[in-house]
């Protein structure tokens, strides 16, 4: 058998101008940057590859030190790129380059939820005829709002996501992209070619990748930390066989995540005691996940997202509530506890690593009990945006999993401010203080994009709620309805004044808990799962 061990430079040259690439990461988490570097200094030197097209599931690196698609993200080296989710970070720091080419319109760029782009990678490698799904139905991924499109050069590049019938029915149809090239990441491999992942914090999507690139006639390139002889891996161990491996690119100092070399307890190789977990500082934001945990049921399983909701899991661990429910992310970890800051899309202690495609397929058909997630802009009808900033639309992350998880999930809860621009409010003794009020409502006539469809969700009986630190929302059929009040705010002056849409009220309008507004433990209390779900099958009759 030949030897597969190339150099990253080797692996760069063996990418073809006008190649489809696909790209299997998630932001810095398992991340094949050393091959997608080479790639973009063999472009720099050489000026190939040339008018790549980039599949990305997931986003390929961030803006804190692993750049992943940006390595490639230089005028004339990429045409198309088609991804779940784009790197991102905070506004201090300079926008990633991938966006900036975004704007200039200098690469055509699509946004499809990271779920259906697995779903693509296995229809390609099976020779099926594409994605026929009902996820993205009145979002931004419907041909009738945007079709996936970002940008201008995507508009005049052609349509990827077609309305069509089938029995009856109205369904979206993603025609087929098929890979030359995938480039994948474990922890070892050996002289084969066979790959195990055991440092990895995440399984990811390597092997729907892969088998898309073997079946359509193209290679796969797998970035690896260490190489060990043949049978030296357990067969158990082998995420990815020889038979889908035809290069290994050794990077002996590839980083676990952004800013972890290593971390056992986020590959599940150790557990950390509970007491290691640092307690989350008092603040506006917990005070907003304290009251969106009171939406959760004890024995749930709970995907949870991006932002103010990815503190939850501590308010559970600090209430004695950390076994209380299974967190299922999209990355892939089933329970633990999951991490927030460089570390997002990890968990530490986690029962299992579950492959990214089949947790989506999990979210997809409503397996799950519950999504904690964040909003951006919230609309009259419910519609959610968090896929496109407002004031600056070319200049975003993406959906990722959101349109996926959130297609068909039995309950939602939205966590964010009520507005923007210079808000400042604080919290205690019981009461919250608008100390000077933001200038934008987030609450809006008609949202920008549209990630989650409010009109969808009412049809289907989905229980919707809108958690903000002076309010509480749900989406009812009469529409936007405030259901409580925080001690210390005026319902017209402070949240009816301020919505930029008019919202409804309801005639049994509480207060949230004023033990919500005050540092210590509030004595969380969790109801029953069967309880809980008995109660929301009679909402949904009713």
């Amino acid at each position: 058998m030949r030897n597969k061990l190339v150099s990253a430079e080797q692996a760069a040259a063996l990418i073809p101008d006008g190649a489809v690439i696909a790209i299997a990461s998630s932001s810095g988490l398992s991340c094949p940057d050393r091959v997608l570097r080479a790639i973009g200094e063999r472009f720099a030197t050489e000026g190939r590859p040339r008018d790549l097209t980039v599949l990305s599931p997931i986003a390929a690196g961030d803006m804190y030190g692993i750049k992943g698609v940006d390595h490639l993200a230089r005028k004339g080296l990429i045409s198309t790129i088609i991804a779940g989710s784009y790197p991102s970070g905070p506004s201090s720091l300079p926008s990633p380059a991938i966006w900036e080419m975004i704007g200039r319109n200098e690469v055509a760029a699509y946004n499809v939820p990271s779920g259906i782009m697995y779903d693509m990678a296995r229809d390609a490698a099976a020779k099926r005829a594409g994605v026929l799904t009902k996820v993205g139905l009145e979002t931004f991924v419907d041909p009738r709002l945007d079709g996936c499109k970002m940008n201008e050069a995507a508009a005049t590049r052609g349509e990827i996501v077609h309305l069509v019938e089938f029995a009856g029915d109205a369904w979206l149809h993603f025609p087929n992209h098929y890979p030359q090239v995938a480039v994948i990441r474990g922890t070892t491999a050996d002289e084969y070619g066979n790959v195990s992942m055991e440092h990895e914090g995440a399984v990811l999507g390597g092997v729907d990748l892969a088998l898309a690139a073997r079946n359509s006639g193209g290679i796969v390139i797998c970035q690896v930390k260490r190489t060990t002889a043949v049978g030296s891996l357990p067969a158990q161990q082998v995420h990815i066989p020889s038979t889908l491996v035809d290069y290994v690119v050794v990077d002996p100092h590839q980083a676990q995540a952004t800013e972890t070399d290593y971390d056992p307890a986020i590959s599940g190789e150790l557990r950390r005691p509970a007491a290691s977990f640092a307690a989350e500082p008092w603040s506006v934001d917990k005070l907003i996940a304290r009251r969106a945990a009171m939406e959760l049921t004890d024995g749930s399983a709970v995907n949870l997202g991006f932002g103010i909701s990815a503190l939850v899991p501590q308010i559970l661990i600090e209430e004695g509530q950390s076994d209380a429910v299974t967190w299922v992310i999209e990355q892939g970890a089933v329970g633990g506890v999951p991490l927030t800051g460089f570390q997002f899309g990890c968990a530490a202690n986690a029962q299992a690593l579950f492959p990214s495609p089949q947790q989506f397929t999990y979210f997809q058909g409503g397996g799950f009990d519950c999504s904690l997630l964040s909003f951006l802009e919230v609309d009259a009808y419910g519609n959610v945006n968090v896929s496109r900033l407002p004031s600056r639309p070319y200049l975003t992350a993406g959906c990722g999993g959101f349109v996926d998880i959130t297609a068909n999930a039995r309950k939602l809860v939205f966590s964010g401010y009520f507005t923007a621009g210079g808000l400042k409010v604080s919290a205690g003794d019981g009461v919250l203080r608008i100390e000077q009020e933001g200038k934008i409502s987030k609450f809006v006539s008609e949202v920008g994009h549209v990630t989650f469809s409010g009109r969808s969700a009412v049809s289907r009986g989905q229980d919707v709620t809108y958690v903000t630190e002076r309010c509480v929302l749900k989406l009812r059929k009469a529409g936007l309805t405030v259901v409580e009040v925080a001690p210390g705010v005026d319902l017209q002056r402070d949240v009816l004044a301020r919505a930029g849409t008019p919202l409804e009220v309801a005639p049994d309008l509480k207060l949230m808990d004023e033990r919500l507004f005050r540092p210590e433990p509030f004595g969380l209390a969790l109801p029953a799962r069967s309880a809980a779900g008995a109660a929301l099958t009679e909402r949904q009759a009713a």
